[in-house]
């Protein structure tokens, strides 16, 4: 039968062992690893072309303000998913109170269309 204590020298010679296996792992690429770097190996290269404009952002901040709009209003209709489960206890008052907050959130997607977070071009 183990003890307290034993179940914890295991675990930490675990650690110890996983440790020793990644520097152990590490140490032997850096001696038996070949290195030689060229100018031609440190290229960037992408589909055979050289680069000849400077690289530009795919995706811009408009991506960004879109994505974070999909995951607020979204979060915000997770919370309409426990109050149509309880709808028949929380009453009239829980139906305002949910009333109260469709509406707060279709005034807040009406002003992001409106500033034109929205568009996608």
């Amino acid at each position: 039968m183990q003890t307290f204590g034993s179940e914890w020298l295991i675990i930490g010679l675990m650690i110890v062992a996983a440790f020793a296996m990644g520097m152990l792992l590490l140490g032997l690429n850096l001696i038996i690893g070949p290195s030689k770097p060229t100018a031609a190996k440190s290229a960037p290269y992408e589909s055979g072309m050289p680069d000849i404009t400077p690289v530009k952002a795919r995706a811009t901040p408009r991506f960004y303000v879109v994505a974070m709009l999909f995951v607020i209003f979204d979060i915000e209709a997770v919370f309409i998913f426990p109050w149509a489960v309880l709808f028949d206890e929380l009453g009239v008052y829980g139906f305002v109170e949910m009333l109260s907050f469709i509406v707060l959130l279709f005034i807040g997607y009406i002003y992001a269309w409106k500033k034109g977070a929205l568009e996608w071009v």
